[in-house]
């Protein structure tokens, strides 16, 4: 049976938010044998009242379906935003039509957010002690509201296991994008990004987008040497021939990386080198010291110490796991 995701839907929601996960989830087809071009979600919206209409911030409303039984039968649960959250955004606790609704979801159902839905969960008790984020304009408010919650603005989203946050608007489309890669592999989720004209990864975080001018297009960047590094992960690379490749002093170099990435050029290198093994362990029958040494980590042991500080899991149970080849079988 697809994994069935419930999108709860709230009045004064956005309609772009609203439409992620069925955009994501709901194109989501098997790349195995056992399940090619099958669908792996079945999407489903709901609101906290009996069928009908939900108002939007836009000038119309939409007719939604289910009513909040659909909970009961979810296997994740996505709240979009909403510019209607009442108490829940002023003082931090859910309406008796959202705590009822609350009460059907069954427990181990992973619970998402987008944007300011992270509010509803909060209130909802899901990320007491727990890191979270949020639109960063809201992190501030966020956090006076809910001091209990480790609140962290600077991110894109946040995997938390079972519990999941992303930041403003389409940073939802990112987290879906890795949910759909932590279930399915990257094979899926890359040919659900290619479809919906998006990266399948984003680089850095809020920081990229909080207050910065866009630069001009004479202005000086570092795509250049991202390019360049790119080209060869499988190679030593230090930080004073990436800065080579842009004319810049390491100290320029460095901080306008920074300004444009969201994370050190060592970060997004090690980031880079982690997806380009991901790749190998999924497509590919070489060994695990063949990837190490083709993803640029050198050695198994540090492409083991990397996978499993971003993964969470070795190379071994990674490629069990996602293997997305034909002879694999399953």
């Amino acid at each position: 049976m697809p994994h069935r995701v419930v999108v709860l839907a709230l009045d004064g929601l956005l309609p772009f938010e609203l439409g992620i996960a069925q955009r994501i989830f709901g194109r989501s087809l098997g790349a195995e044998p056992r399940n090619k071009g099958k669908k792996l979600y079945e999407v489903v919206t709901c609101s906290v009242r009996p069928p009908g209409p939900v108002h939007t911030d836009a000038d119309f409303t939409i007719t939604v379906e289910h009513g909040p039984e659909a909970l009961a039968t979810a296997d994740t649960v996505v709240i979009p935003a909403s510019y209607e959250l009442g108490p829940v955004h002023t003082e931090g606790r859910l309406t008796e039509e959202l705590a009822a609704a609350f009460a059907l979801v069954r427990p181990g159902t992973r619970m998402v957010s987008i944007c300011t839905g992270s509010y509803v969960l909060a209130a909802a008790g899901y990320l007491d002690g727990r890191p979270a984020t949020t639109h960063w304009s809201s992190a501030e408010h966020f956090q006076r509201i809910f001091p209990n919650v480790r609140v962290d603005p600077d991110v894109l989203f946040i995997d938390d296991g079972d519990v999941l946050t992303s930041a403003g608007v389409a940073a939802g489309i990112d987290l879906c994008l890795h949910i759909v890669r932590r279930d399915h592999g990257a094979a899926v989720a890359n040919e659900i990004a290619r479809r919906t004209v998006v990266p399948p990864h984003r680089d850095g975080g809020q920081a990229q987008y909080i207050h910065r001018p866009v630069p001009e297009p004479q202005f000086a960047t570092t795509t250049g040497a991202r390019a360049w590094a790119l080209g060869r992960l499988d190679r030593p690379i230090l930080l004073r021939d990436m800065a080579r490749q842009e004319a810049m002093s390491v100290r320029t170099f460095t901080r306008r990386f920074r300004e444009e990435v969201g994370v050190s050029p060592g970060q997004w290198l090690a980031q880079q080198r982690v997806e380009r093994a991901r790749q190998l362990l999924e497509s590919t029958d070489l060994s695990i010291d063949q990837v190490a040494r083709d993803a640029g980590f050198g050695t198994a042991t540090s492409l083991r110490q990397h996978l499993q500080a971003a993964l969470g899991v070795p190379p071994t149970v990674y490629r069990r796991t996602f293997r997305t080849t034909a002879d694999q079988g399953h």
